[in-house]
């Protein structure tokens, strides 16, 4: 006699069958675009031997565009403008140990945004590897680039070299930026702390796209108590990669060092009273609306809890004024080539 169908049992099988299809789904998914990416490989560098071979010039790239599209109607990818993006694609990366095997992990649109928009190795290998691991849609990819996370991620402010351990310590630099840009809301220059929170609240997805990927959000005017006081965290998050809690304090004015102090009492909080026991040290993010770079190196220097210090802005506009004290691209190239891209 059969036995009677727990429901229990039957939606863990159907999960296990759920997940198996879609990884075969993904795996098969990735297999074409690791091909597609191969084939307008070959096409670019056939255009270009061809190019030195025979002499021939622009005209080309026109008549093979035509004739391809003529040969296989209905199949898109074969204009002239995509084969010019071939043929820039191979001449690009060609010589390039470290990024040839790493743009067949991403998708042919954001190879074309990124070879576009970024012209430095190091700028191009951040966000081939960004875009690999959050699975950033080309949009925000675009976004990304646009708002200049490349040196926001690299050139933050924080003191995790002395304050997390070297199994995340890597990871969680590139969880917080220097600066982040909150052009979706709807303020004025001038706001209350709370007018922020609330802002942030209503675009909850669109925040969580502009702090990076892996981020989940739990509250805000998260409750801790001590003793008889009860606190209240204006953001709480957590980082699913470094598998902590993250907490964020907003400031509408500038930096002050109390808020250093402020920000370690609620990580040991968190960390006594609500971390669980297999997670990693929670993390703080201090986001102000300006602030002196040294009195923030200065704050958190004897802090023993992971805290980074970040501005926002609420326009992609930098003032010409403020240009002269964005790191150099040689400043950035550095900092990169001491910081970890975990893919």
């Amino acid at each position: 006699m059969a036995k009677r169908l727990s429901k229990s049992e039957y939606n863990n099988f159907f999960i296990e069958i759920k997940e198996r299809i879609r990884k075969a789904q993904y795996e098969a998914l990735r297999k074409v675009n690791k091909e597609l990416i191969k084939l307008y490989w070959d096409i670019g560098k056939k255009i270009i031997e061809n190019q030195k071979l025979h002499g021939w010039g622009k005209s080309i790239v026109e008549n093979l565009s035509d004739d391809l599209q003529k040969e296989f109607p209905g199949v898109g990818g074969l204009s002239a403008r995509n084969l010019w993006y071939m043929r820039n694609f191979y001449s690009e990366y060609q010589d390039n140990a470290i990024l040839q095997p790493l743009v067949a992990e991403i998708g042919w649109a954001h190879n074309v945004v990124i070879m576009e928009k970024c012209k430095g190795n190091n700028e191009r290998k951040f966000y081939v590897s960004m875009t690999k691991r959050y699975g950033w849609t080309k949009n925000i990819l675009v976004h990304q680039i646009e708002n200049d996370s490349y040196k926001k991620f690299l050139s933050n402010q924080t003191n995790f070299d002395k304050a997390l351990p070297e199994t995340v310590k890597s990871q969680a630099k590139l969880a917080v930026k220097d600066e982040y840009t909150f052009d979706f809301l709807e303020l004025g220059e001038e706001h209350s702390e709370r007018q922020l929170e609330i802002s942030l609240i209503n675009n909850i997805r669109k925040f969580l796209i502009e702090i990076g990927g892996d981020f989940a959000f739990i509250g805000n005017q998260f409750k801790i108590t001590v003793g008889n006081q009860e606190y209240f965290i204006d953001l709480l998050l957590y980082h699913r990669k470094l598998r902590c809690l993250f907490a964020i304090e907003l400031k509408v004015g500038e930096f002050k060092p109390e808020y250093a102090g402020k920000m370690q009492f609620y990580l040991a909080v968190l960390n006594d009273k609500i971390k669980l026991a297999e997670e990693n040290p929670s993390i703080g993010l201090i986001l102000c609306k300006d602030k002196d770079k040294l009195i923030v190196e200065y704050a958190l220097r004897d802090t023993s809890q992971p805290i980074g210090v970040a501005t926002y802005k609420l326009t992609n506009k930098v003032p010409k004024e403020l240009k002269k004290y964005l790191p150099s691209p040689n400043d950035i190239s550095g900092i990169f080539e001491n910081t970890l891209i975990i893919d």
